[in-house]
């Protein structure tokens, strides 16, 4: 599987990640899906500490021993929580950052996180404080790379310009374009996107039929039902021949060079098969690409701008 560069740093990541955080409890079921993942050629999962309070981390720590020098590994700090209690508030202090990480490093049973990223932030954020935390990990060498996952670009471009991220992690995804009026920013300073949602909740999966009707009744975004209905209607005419919707869905993502991985999650080792089809399938023309955005709409940031 194709491998891109993270940002500036030396860390390459396969273009498809495997989003962590719908693995469940279930040890010999995440198993199977995370061997399926890597022998396809994933290299990159991707977890946070607040996943099940935990216990994701615990469960990859467990299931990834004796492989760890061959994946990337990405997990993500910011959240306080308390298990006992099941409840967290947000905290991106520089005592919660380093301890946090000590934390995930227990759990997953390695002595260092290849990329590592605030979950979340807001504009009131220490974020210089923040950011000295993550340099000084990286100092250490307890991580490889920082970064941050975001979707506001008031704070995205707080830490372009006052840091040295190598990525950010944004929900993007055909049915939400709103990480294109950044994509060329991050590019030009050499920050790569790792694009989470590429499926939009399977309205862009192979069962999107299905899933629009359970979760579109009330609209996605700017989008009414009966827009997401039709949405589908004309992808499906769209789709290259030979090729599916969830492999679109994923080349569409990938298409712009900021972007690094599309990261989808998986529930079962079938889910896993069906998006690493795209490394089989031809790549999305330019003629396709502009044919797939002509029948979504360009929806725009209104919030943190």
């Amino acid at each position: 599987m194709k491998k891109n560069q993270l940002g500036k740093s030396d860390i390459y990541v396969s273009e498809l990640t495997l989003g962590c955080m719908s693995l469940g409890t279930n040890r010999k079921e995440a198993t199977e899906i995370i061997n399926q993942a890597l022998d396809a050629g994933i290299n990159h999962l991707d977890t946070a500490d607040l996943y099940d309070f935990g216990e994701n981390e615990k469960i990859i720590g467990e299931i990834i021993k004796g492989k760890r020098d061959e994946l990337i590994l990405t997990t993500k700090v910011g959240n306080h929580f308390n298990k006992e209690k099941t409840d967290w508030f947000w905290d991106p202090s520089k005592n919660h950052i380093k301890n946090g990480l000590k934390d995930s490093l227990s759990r997953l049973k390695t002595d260092y996180i290849d990329f590592y990223m605030l979950h979340g932030g807001t504009i009131d954020d220490p974020i210089n404080e923040s950011i000295e935390a993550f340099e000084e990990l990286k100092a250490e060498g307890l991580i490889r790379a920082y970064g941050i996952s975001s979707i506001r670009p008031n704070v995205i471009f707080e830490y372009v310009n006052r840091s040295t991220i190598d990525a950010v992690m944004m929900q993007y995804s055909m049915l939400d374009r709103r990480p294109e009026t950044l994509l060329d920013v991050l590019h030009e300073n050499q920050i790569s996107v790792l694009a989470r949602g590429p499926l939009a909740k399977g309205m862009l999966s192979n069962q999107a039929a299905k899933q629009i009707e359970e979760k579109g009744q009330d609209g996605f975004l700017d989008y009414t039902y009966g827009e997401l209905k039709e949405i589908h209607h004309n992808l499906s005419t769209t789709v290259p021949k030979g090729a599916t919707l969830n492999v679109s869905a994923l080349q569409y993502v990938l298409k712009h060079p900021a972007v690094a991985s599309a990261v989808f999650g998986a529930s079962s080792k079938e889910q896993v098969k069906e998006n690493v089809d795209m490394t089989h399938s031809k790549a999305l023309t330019p003629e396709t690409y502009h044919a797939l955005q002509d029948i979504t709409k360009p929806i725009t940031y209104t919030n943190h701008r």
